[in-house]
C-alpha cells in the first residue's frame, strides 16, 4: 500500500520538462512575447503622437506663421517742413493768395506778370540780401517733374501718395531727374530768379496740392503729411464763380487807380491783351 501512495503523487504532478518538450510550446511563447511587445510599442507611439491641441499655438519653431506677418503701427510719419535748409534765413516775399484773406492781403499776394495781376499759388521764399540758397525737399518722395521752364524757371514737382504733390519754381539749376526718389531735406535745387515773378528776385516759389488744387504751404508747415489728407484740403481756398468775378473786377478797379497818372499804362491795365496765353495750370499758375 505504501508503495502505491508513492507512486500516485509523482502520477498526479505535470512534468513542465515533459511540456517542454512539445513543439508547439516555443513557437507559441515567441509569438506571445512578440504580439506583447508590438502591442507596447504601439500603444507608446500613440500616446505620443497625440497630445493635447493648443488653440493659440502660434506656429512651429522654423516654420513661419502668417501672424509673424504683422505691418509696423507705429512707423514715423514725416512734418511738412521748409524748402530750406535753415528756415530762419529766408522770408516770404510774395504770400500765399488766400481767397478768405482781407484785400490788403490778398493785393500783396499778386504776382504782376505781363500786363496782368495774378493769384499767387503758393510761397515766395528769399533771403534778405537776394543770395542764392539750396532748395531741399519739404517731403520724401517721388519726382514726377524735372524741367526747364521759359518763364518760371527750372520746375520740380514731387509726389507724396495720397494726393500730395510739393513744387518748386524758379530754380537756377536742380540736381534731381525725373523718376528719382527723395528724401525730406535732400537738396534737389538751387533758388534763382523768374521772368514771372522778378520783383521777388532771387527765391523759390514753393506749392503744396492736394488733390491737384493749391493749399496755403503755412498752413501745415511743422504738421504730419497725413493733416493734409485730414483736413479735407482740396476744398480749401477754392474760388467760386463770383468770388473770382469780384476779384477781377477788383484787381482791374487797382490797376486803373494806381496807374492814373500814366496813361499809357492806364490803357494797358484797362485793355489786357486777350492773346496773351498763360502757363499752364500744371505749374500753379492761376489764369487771370
Amino acid at each position: 500500500m505504501r508503495e502505491e501512495e508513492k507512486k500516485q503523487p509523482s502520477l498526479r504532478k505535470p512534468s513542465f520538462k515533459r511540456a517542454l518538450r512539445k513543439r508547439w510550446v516555443f513557437p507559441a511563447i515567441y509569438l506571445t512575447s512578440a504580439a506583447v511587445i508590438l502591442a507596447g510599442v504601439l500603444w507608446f507611439q500613440h500616446s505620443k503622437d497625440v497630445q493635447p491641441k493648443d488653440e493659440y499655438q502660434y506656429g512651429q519653431e522654423g516654420t513661419p506663421s502668417k501672424q509673424d506677418e504683422s505691418i509696423p503701427v507705429n512707423e514715423a510719419v514725416e512734418h511738412v517742413a521748409m524748402p530750406v535748409l535753415d528756415p530762419n534765413t529766408v522770408q516770404i516775399k510774395t504770400p500765399f493768395y488766400d481767397y478768405a484773406a482781407s484785400k490788403e492781403e490778398q493785393e500783396a499776394a499778386l504776382v504782376f506778370y505781363n500786363n496782368t495781376y495774378h493769384p499767387n499759388r503758393g510761397i515766395d521764399l528769399g533771403m534778405k540780401d537776394n543770395r542764392p540758397f539750396d532748395v531741399t525737399a519739404s517731403l520724401s518722395g517721388t519726382v514726377t517733374k524735372a524741367e526747364k521752364d521759359p518763364i518760371l524757371g527750372y520746375v520740380v514737382e514731387i509726389d507724396h501718395n495720397n494726393g500730395v504733390l510739393t513744387v518748386y519754381q524758379s530754380l537756377a539749376s536742380i540736381e534731381v531727374k525725373a523718376g528719382d526718389a527723395v528724401k525730406q531735406g535732400q537738396i534737389i535745387g538751387k533758388a534763382g530768379q523768374s521772368a514771372f515773378n522778378k520783383e521777388a528776385g532771387t527765391h523759390v516759389h514753393f506749392e503744396i496740392r492736394q488733390n491737384g488744387k493749391p493749399v496755403n504751404p503755412l498752413d501745415y508747415v511743422d504738421k504730419p503729411v497725413t493733416s493734409l489728407t485730414e483736413s479735407n484740403a482740396s476744398n480749401e481756398n477754392a474760388p467760386n464763380e463770383k468770388q473770382s468775378e469780384h476779384n477781377s473786377h477788383s484787381t482791374n478797379d487797382q490797376t486803373q487807380d494806381e496807374s492814373s497818372d500814366d496813361q499809357s499804362t492806364d490803357d494797358n491795365n484797362t485793355h489786357q491783351d486777350s492773346s496773351y496765353n498763360m502757363p499752364d495750370s500744371s505749374i500753379g499758375m492761376a489764369k487771370a
